[in-house]
């Protein structure tokens, strides 16, 4: 009998899946590809690894070893009974998504920064207004909550402006590769933010990393502050930042979301102060980012049929 790779990823052009399947194909791996979960369901029975992101077929397939989500994010995949398997393996694709995410970051930051959105307005009115006040990246204090590759990536390309200092803050507070002016601790945040002119929160979904930043530690940030998220929509009290947003004190760009997708009566569609994405920011529309997540699943297939280490293997107890 064969040994069976599932995929499950509707994204992904015929060219990826003909390298998945030539690669895996040397490897000893008879590699089924599927583009609705349904269709996938009768082949689950006898395979041995699953290529896929909707957390609902691990628990489909008996004879699963290993499952890859190609998301960086695995909070679908943590809950009770999704996999059959006691000790299941379960590996992301974190280091696929920072060039897409990082440019989301820029890209967002300097539409706050520039008014862009109220400048849109105008045009829209086919009004020819051009007094309102702008700030710059150039001499902020830069504050990274997050130095994975996303926080990297965007210390990479946010250096470029010349802000007046990077800082990353971060569980171990070491400073990977040298991206940042400095890494502190997180037991260091309440320092940090009054000295932030812009945040970047580019947390997974822990019990950690819950609450974080809660309604005393957004009022640790300075008037008129600058907030991006691009990780979890539940390290932040949204509530707590409503209230600040609507309140003129501080602007935000939130891409995630406590509930998503965010529910049409919810109160924010209209907050001022606020750029709404939905959740986009690391999707899979990116063509590098959709080659990158080829990449490390067949780095780590290599691995696998090794028996090496998975290098993206997640703690299922930390959840990243």
């Amino acid at each position: 009998m064969s040994r069976k790779l599932i995929v499950v990823i509707p994204a992904l052009e015929e060219a990826l899946r003909l390298r998945i399947r030539a690669e895996a194909e040397s490897m000893g791996f008879e590699t089924l590809f599927f583009d609705r979960e349904e269709d996938a369901l009768p082949a689950l029975g006898e395979a041995e690894i699953l290529f896929s992101h909707f957390s609902s077929l691990p628990a489909r397939g008996p004879a699963l070893r290993w499952v890859c989500t190609p998301f960086a994010g695995v909070d679908d995949f943590l809950a009770p009974g999704v996999f059959l398997s006691p000790e299941p393996m379960l590996s992301n694709s974190s280091g696929a998504y920072g060039t897409t995410i990082a440019e989301h970051i820029v890209m967002t930051a300097l539409e706050l920064l520039r008014r862009q959105m109220e400048y849109a307005e105008i045009v829209r009115r086919r009004e020819w207004v051009r007094t309102l006040p702008v700030r710059s990246l150039r001499g902020s204090r830069i504050t990274l909550l997050g130095t994975g590759d996303i926080g990297q990536e965007a210390a990479l390309r946010l250096r470029a402006f010349l802000p007046r200092s990077l800082t990353g803050v971060s569980r171990s507070g070491k400073n990977p590769g040298n991206f940042f002016d400095r890494v502190l601790p997180v037991r260091d945040l309440d320092v940090v933010l009054p000295e932030t002119d812009l945040l970047v929160i580019s947390l997974p979904a822990t019990a950690e990393t819950r609450g974080l930043l809660d309604a005393e530690r957004l009022d640790l940030l300075p008037d008129q502050a600058v907030l991006i998220n691009v990780g979890r929509g539940s390290v932040l009290d949204a509530r707590a930042l409503e209230s600040r947003l609507r309140a003129g004190r501080l602007s935000a760009a939130l891409d995630v979301f406590p509930r998503e997708p965010l529910p049409p009566d919810s109160s924010l569609w209209t907050c001022p102060n606020l750029l709404i994405t939905p959740h986009v920011a690391g999707n899979l529309n990116l063509p590098y980012t959709r080659e990158r997540i080829v990449e490390l699943f067949l780095e780590d297939l290599e691995n696998y049929r090794c028996g090496r280490p998975l290098a993206r293997r997640v703690d299922l107890r930390r959840g990243y």
